[in-house]
């Protein structure tokens, strides 16, 4: 790799981790994280390992950061930003396949793990089934809908754009 696709690298997954902080505050300030059904606007960005396989250390980082300044329960911060990685991983995997079924693997992973994770916290066992819905919900939402209208306009822009580490 040479010394420009480093700094490349380096500063799109930065600007990833710093844009998935910013939208999680902006979404608390709004109210929109916060209720029933969660829709963090951070999470329309979880399509970018479509396009890069940057955007996995940068969503990660970006999803620790968040939680940790948003003030979550310390289980929130490790195994939601684990569901994080996992959704980026399976995202990326899936790059060279359809484009919208790289909208699955995060909603996927945290439908799976977030509920756990806030059924401990808050200790509600009974409501997993509920928490799994909501969860699902906020999902499908922001990342699946308006994942899926973001992911569309960088692939009509794709040509102009130059992403790091791109293998396609």
């Amino acid at each position: 790799m040479r010394r420009n696709d480093k700094v490349l690298s380096i500063t799109q997954g930065a600007l990833i981790a710093a844009s998935y902080v910013v939208l999680t505050h902006f979404a608390n300030m709004i109210g929109l994280a916060s209720g029933a059904v969660q829709v963090r606007l951070s999470e329309v960005i979880t399509v970018l390992p479509y396009f890069t396989p940057v955007a996995v250390p940068g969503l990660f980082v970006g999803c620790l950061i968040a939680n940790i300044t948003t003030g979550c329960a310390i289980w929130d911060v490790v195994f939601g930003s684990i569901a994080t990685l996992i959704g980026a991983i399976g995202t990326r995997l899936l790059h060279k396949h359809n484009m919208f079924l790289a909208v699955i693997p995060p909603v996927l992973s945290n439908t799976l793990i977030v509920p756990f994770v806030i059924s401990y916290v808050y200790g509600t066992d009974w409501a997993i089934p509920y928490l799994m819905l909501t969860v699902a919900l906020g999902e499908i939402i922001s990342c699946g809908i308006l994942g899926s209208v973001f992911m569309y306009t960088l692939k009509k822009k794709e040509n102009a754009i130059k992403w790091a580490g791109r293998s396609r």
